[in-house]
Order: C-alpha cells, then sequence, then structure tokens
C-alpha cells in the first residue's frame, strides 16, 4: 500500500471530506427532532444554524495554510479529534445555548474542505489537478448523507443516539487517517504574512473569491432554503420538497468533477463565463416565473453551473497560485461558505419588504453579471501578456 500515491490520498482525504460534511450538517435536518426537546425562539434557530456556517468558512483559511505546515494527515487527524467533543456536547444539549456552542465547534467539519484542496495538488501533474479537486470536492455530498439519513434514524432511536452514532465514524476515520495519511507529504513554509502580502495585491484572489461566493454559495444557499421554500410557496409536501433539495445537492456534486475535466482541458476562465451566463439566465428565470415547472427549470439550470463552476474556480487556484496555494485555498473557499450564508437571509429580508422573493434572485443575476464582467477582464488580460 503506497500511502503516498496521489490516488490512494484522493480517495482517503475525499472520504474524510464526506465525514467532515457529514459532522458540519448534522444539526439542521435533526432541527425538527431536537426542537420537540429543547425550546428554541426563531431568533435563536437562525443563530444555531449559521454558527456552524459562519466558522466553517472563516477557519478554512488557517486550515489552509497549517496544511502546508504540517501535512493533511495531521490537519485531518486533529479536526476529528476536537470534532468529537462537540457531537458528544451535541447530543447532550438541553438548551439552546448548548446548541450554540456545539454548533460553534462543528464549524471545523466545514473547514476541512480546505485541506484537500491544498495538499491533493501536489501529487498530481498540473492538467490533473482539475479532476483531482473536482473529485475531492464531491465530499460535499455528506451534507446530502446528513439529510437523507439522520431524520429517518433519528425518528427510530432518537436524535441523541443518531448524533452519538455520528462519534463512531468520527474515530474510525480518526484511526483511518492517522495509520494512512501520508506523513512524508511535501511541505510548503512560507511566512503568513507574506503570503498574504503577495495574495492581497493580486487582482486574481479577489475575482476567484468573488466567483466561489457566487457558486460554492449558491449550492449551500440552495441546500438550505429550497425545502421550506417549496412547501411555502407551492404547497408540496415536506418529502417531496426534501427530494427535489436533494437533488439539487447531488446534481451539483456529481458535476463537480466535470468542471475540473474541462478545466484541465481548455480555458477555465472562458469557461466559466458560458457556465455564468447559463446561471445568470437560471437566476431570471427563478425571478420572473411562479410556477413550480420552471421553477424546477431553473433551479436545475443553477444546480449544474453551482457545480461544474465550483470545480473550474479549483482547477484556478493552484495553477494561479504556486507557494501561496494554501492561503488562496482557504480565502477563496472562506467566501464560498460566507456565500451560502448570506443568501437565505436576503431572501428573507426581500420577501418581507416586497411581499415576494422574486426580486432576490435578480440580485443573483445582478451578482452574475458583475462576476462576468471580472472574467472578461482576467482573458484579456492575459492575451495581452501572451503578446507582451
Amino acid at each position: 500500500m503506497n500511502k503516498a500515491s496521489g490516488g490512494f490520498q484522493l480517495t482517503l482525504q475525499s472520504l474524510s471530506l464526506v465525514v467532515g460534511f457529514m459532522a458540519w450538517s448534522i444539526i439542521a435536518p435533526l432541527m425538527p427532532y431536537i426542537s420537540q426537546d429543547v425550546q428554541i425562539t426563531s431568533s435563536q434557530l437562525s443563530i444555531i444554524l449559521a454558527i456552524p456556517v459562519i466558522l466553517g468558512s472563516i477557519l478554512r483559511v488557517p486550515f489552509g495554510y497549517l496544511t502546508n505546515i504540517i501535512g493533511a494527515k495531521w490537519v485531518f487527524f486533529c479536526s476529528f479529534i476536537i470534532l468529537l467533543f462537540p457531537i458528544y456536547f451535541l447530543s447532550q444539549a438541553q438548551t439552546p445555548a448548548m446548541l450554540m456552542a456545539s454548533g460553534f465547534f462543528l464549524g471545523v467539519g466545514g473547514a476541512v474542505f480546505s485541506v484537500g484542496v491544498t495538499a491533493l495538488p501536489k501529487y498530481f501533474p498540473k492538467e490533473k489537478v482539475g479532476l483531482a479537486n473536482g473529485i475531492y470536492g464531491m465530499g460535499n455530498i455528506g451534507t446530502a448523507i446528513s439529510s437523507f439519513l439522520a431524520p429517518p434514524i433519528a425518528g427510530i432511536i432518537g436524535w441523541q443516539t443518531t448524533v452519538r452514532c455520528y462519534l463512531i465514524v468520527i474515530v474510525l476515520f480518526a484511526l483511518l487517517m492517522f495509520l494512512l495519511g501520508d506523513p512524508k507529504e511535501p511541505k510548503i513554509k512560507v511566512p503568513l504574512i507574506k503570503q498574504y502580502k503577495i495574495l492581497m495585491k493580486d487582482l486574481r484572489l479577489h475575482y476567484l473569491s468573488l466567483w466561489y461566493f457566487i457558486t460554492f454559495g449558491s449550492f449551500v444557499a440552495f441546500g438550505l432554503f429550497l425545502p421550506n421554500f417549496l412547501v411555502q410557496n407551492f404547497g408540496i409536501t415536506e418529502v417531496d420538497a426534501g427530494i427535489r433539495a436533494g437533488v439539487f445537492i447531488a446534481l451539483a456534486t456529481f458535476l463537480r468533477p466535470l468542471g475540473g475535466v474541462l478545466g484541465d482541458k481548455f480555458n477555465a476562465v472562458v469557461l466559466l463565463i458560458f457556465d455564468f451566463v447559463l446561471m445568470i439566465i437560471g437566476a431570471i428565470i427563478l425571478g420572473l416565473s411562479s410556477h413550480i415547472l420552471l421553477f424546477t427549470i431553473g433551479c436545475l439550470l443553477i444546480s449544474m453551473c453551482a457545480g461544474v463552476g465550483n470545480g473550474l474556480i479549483f482547477k484556478l487556484v493552484p495553477s494561479y497560485f504556486g507557494k501561496e496555494a494554501g492561503s488562496a485555498n482557504g480565502i477563496v473557499s472562506m467566501m464560498g461558505g460566507l456565500g451560502g450564508f448570506f443568501p437565505p437571509l436576503v431572501i428573507a429580508y426581500v420577501t418581507s419588504i416586497t411581499g415576494t422573493s422574486h426580486f432576490s434572485f435578480i440580485l443573483l443575476a445582478i451578482f452574475g453579471a458583475i462576476a462576468l464582467i471580472t472574467m472578461i477582464h482576467i482573458v484579456k488580460r492575459e492575451k495581452l501578456n501572451r503578446l507582451a
């Protein structure tokens, strides 16, 4: 067994990401059960659900940096050990404050995303980095696994026992990473302040952050708000709404490697332009339609574009940034996570003011158009650099 082989580490780290995302997203699908035992106000509920998203995004920056310093093996291992505490604490929660404290540290599960996208490019030639990061990104499916499996299991054995079952999975993967993680992964040691000085001057980092804010943000946000939104606006059953939201998550997840493969073969920024044009069309459909068929078409279009776009963007990060790739991965992935936090709040705010959610989807189209302008700028600048 060759621990240092790219294929082996890709498999191990991708499965570890699945587990991290399962832990990160455990509270939301179990909330109907938790709220039966813990008195939670609507404002407390929004905070409880938001805390893991915020921390899971912000922690991606130091995790990307640490991966280059000590290696993916130890960042993953330590993350899993840390996760044991909030998961157990969550299973004992009896107050909103205990739920918030648990959620705060569950953010570690979402932060591990930046570990693999930093470590895995070291094992592959440049022409295969997009595919590798795309496959790794499929670990996002951990969110869907928790959404699909946790509620029915909780209905049988209770939500507290369901949460404690996650301890077994976390311990198993901590052991697997300890035994099978690559201890000889190449380390890159560049002072953090020096890295940030270099990165903050690079316009491409800001552009990539904006693009990922939109693509991954759409993936996370739609996964969060779709079930309740579909029930309230179209009168379908909770089960039907859950299946439709699950299809959105799964489609975006499984198309991510396609984005990476396409980015390996063609100009990734040019492909992103086409991708965002289609996403804008999808957002306009959502903004103008009130029929569930048109709404479904718009959602599926955005799901496909979000998945392919996520893969394309993380093909670009390691190709744009060399020694600073770890920190760049952390910053870009942080912005993607935060992109999933704000849209549900915007939808609620816009709906409260206008009585409809349509304008919030038009805002997505506007953000997409702004991103298009930045992409065209990058393409023109690269052409000029080649001619110089």
